[in-house]
């Protein structure tokens, strides 16, 4: 059997039957870490011996210096162990780092980052644990509103429980439609302007990280953050009235998002530190201008900023109370959002 078989075996597989050559199919082909190939060579022989690595084994007794590729692997291994009771693997599990660095990032508006994403070999559940604390040391992404456009983007994948196909659905029905602007790309964002007879300055949205989580979510951006990420002066005020109502016509009663199951979520730890606890202190300190403090129709949310235990998974539930959006703002309809990791 050649590698790309065994590698397709391990999908359908539990991690505990593995042999040494599955192991290392799966290691080079599904989690494109070849370089790493001799080292598990000689010394992981077996699936079981895969789902006890720790990151102490991965850095120490593998060598494996990089902390993102570290974390990808216990994510990844986590993700096995909870499958390993038929609840198959997490949705984040099918977004592989490829379609995270070319595709997601161009949907974000922020393909100028794909270079540093694609060499950390970010996937779903690596994209899942991501704080902005991680986007600027680890990834080197240091201005503070691409951090933001980025952290908002996973906002909505974890509303949609990381199921691409879902997303997928409905940006294709919103193509032609001026509704469901949470889910815009990047490129729907451009034509929307383009529509609303702003062509000139369509093209100045290019690498700005502006898409339909930014407009809908956060309560920052109001007509003025538009009319500067599209570059129309201060000066041209019957301009901004117009993207003022504009805005305000795509504020529409949100569809109910659903609850994340465990299949479509992203491995959890039970486990959570201390610098979870100071980052929610941080976040309850700030004011509604907030840029993570997200709304939706029933459910209420605050997207976690660290990188948790050992297997660095998200904790299992971050909560906040609905703050109003800012006075300015005439885009947001969501009331409040919820995500629980199951």
């Amino acid at each position: 059997m050649d590698r790309l078989q065994q590698a397709e075996l391990t999908r359908s597989t539990p991690m505990s039957l593995w042999k040494a050559g599955a192991v290392l199919a799966w290691l080079e082909v599904v989690m494109a870490m070849p370089m790493y190939i001799r080292a598990y060579s000689e010394n992981v022989k077996s699936g079981k011996v895969l789902l006890a690595l720790t990151d102490d084994d991965l850095e120490l007794g593998l060598g494996i210096a990089n902390s993102l590729h570290r974390r990808k692997l216990r994510l990844a291994i986590e993700d096995y162990r909870n499958a390993e009771g038929d609840q198959g693997l997490s949705k984040a599990a099918e977004m592989d780092h490829h379609w995270v660095a070319k595709s997601w990032l161009s949907d974000v508006g922020l393909p100028q980052y794909a270079q540093a994403f694609q060499g950390q070999l970010v996937d779903g559940r690596v994209l899942h644990s991501l704080s902005r604390r991680d986007l600027e040391r680890l990834l080197g992404i240091t201005n503070q509103t691409h951090q933001s456009s980025l952290l908002l983007a996973i906002q909505l994948l974890q509303m949609l429980c990381f199921d691409k196909e879902a997303l997928l659905v409905r940006r294709v029905k919103c193509e032609h439609k001026d509704i469901d602007p949470i889910v815009w790309t990047c490129h729907r964002v451009m034509k929307w302007a383009r529509d609303i007879d702003l062509k000139e300055y369509a093209d100045g949205l290019h690498g700005k990280g502006v898409h339909g989580a930014v407009m809908a979510l956060d309560p920052s951006f109001d007509t003025d953050a538009m009319a500067r990420a599209l570059g129309i002066p201060g000066n041209k005020h019957m301009l901004h009235r117009h993207l003022y109502e504009e805005m305000k016509a795509l504020s529409i009663p949100p569809s109910e998002e659903q609850d994340c199951v465990r299949s479509g979520s992203a491995p959890q730890s039970p486990a959570s530190t201390s610098r979870y606890a100071e980052e929610r202190g941080t976040l309850r300190g700030r004011s509604a201008k907030s840029l993570l403090r997200l709304h939706s129709a029933s459910q209420s949310v605050e997207r976690a900023l660290g990188y948790h235990g050992s297997c660095g998974s998200l904790p299992r539930e971050a909560r906040v109370q609905a703050v109003p959006r800012t006075k300015g703002s005439p885009v947001h309809t969501y009331k409040s959002v919820e995500i629980t990791n199951i």
